[in-house]
């Protein structure tokens, strides 16, 4: 036979074990007073310190560039700044055969005729050739630089050593022939190479004709004509399509020694594989002749 327990008789077993698991209770005035008087009273316990775990500061979103990337950066703008775009670099070239001017400059391979007032005889010397260095031969004076010089200006150079071991009143100076220059013709042409041009035919078109014209693959639109100064390397596009076709003038420019002119197949240019290689082959040929 089964006995159930009065329902009040569960309430107060329940809350006498609820009880046992409560707090403490909270010692009285008159507790504290006699524990104080006997030195029984036990320090109260400290609240336990709440140790802080400091997590590692994140990353800032802008970080600091790695040098690498800096240095890649400014190489970067070193090369933007050595090669320039520009027309006004190169100008329109003429087809018809001119005088030079008087503002001429020697050039390397350059012959000079002299003719000294009082020495019909000549002074010893009766012609002069620019050498490879840029000076000539003197007698009694030995090397002087000429190149780069204007007639009027050699003249005076020529009189003022001269005249320390010559009494000459003066003196003229006549080129009687000019020294070659050396272009680079590359890419798709028919005979690429250097190019020895006359002073007479100094031209982008005259240049390309020398090395027989553009191949059949060649981009007559686009062909590429360069020259370096103070180590910047200035550049232009030349259509020479329409040099020929449309009798555009202003396509065909006037060149100079040591200029590159490179004639890209009809895919285009890539300046790294098709354009630096003939620039340090330039370099290197200024770096032998200069």
């Amino acid at each position: 036979m089964k006995y159930s327990l009065p329902a009040f008789t569960i309430t107060a077993l329940l809350l006498s074990g609820s009880a046992v698991f409560a707090a403490p209770a909270a010692p009285t005035a008159a507790d504290v007073a006699a524990q104080t008087a006997a030195g029984t009273l036990a320090a109260p316990a400290a609240a336990p310190t709440r140790v802080s775990k400091s997590r590692p500061a994140a990353p800032s979103a802008v970080q600091a560039e790695p040098s690498a990337v800096r240095e890649a950066a400014a190489d970067d703008e070193d090369d933007s700044a050595r090669y320039v775009e520009s027309k006004e670099m190169f100008k329109t070239a003429s087809l018809r055969h001119t005088t030079v001017s008087p503002s001429y400059r020697l050039f390397r391979g350059d012959t000079l005729s002299i003719l000294a007032v009082g020495f019909p005889d000549g002074i010893g010397i009766n012609s002069l050739t620019v050498g490879l260095d840029g000076y000539v031969q003197l007698p009694y004076v030995g090397s002087v630089k000429m190149e780069g010089l204007t007639l009027d200006e050699a003249k005076a150079v020529l009189m003022d050593s001269l005249t320390q071991y010559l009494r000459i009143p003066d003196l003229s100076l006549v080129i009687t022939s000019y020294g070659p220059r050396k272009v680079y013709v590359m890419g798709e042409v028919n005979k690429p190479g250097v190019q020895t041009m006359g002073i007479d035919n100094m031209n982008a078109y005259a240049a390309l004709a020398t090395a027989g014209g553009w191949a059949r693959k060649g981009r007559s639109t686009r062909i590429q004509i360069m020259r370096v100064v103070d180590g910047t390397m200035y550049y232009r596009t030349l259509n020479m399509k329409a040099y020929t076709v449309r009798h555009d003038l202003t396509q065909n420019v006037e060149i100079e020694d040591g200029d590159i002119l490179y004639v890209p197949r009809s895919n285009g240019i890539k300046l790294d594989t098709d354009i630096l290689p003939y620039v340090n082959a330039w370099a290197l040929y200024k770096n032998l002749t200069d």
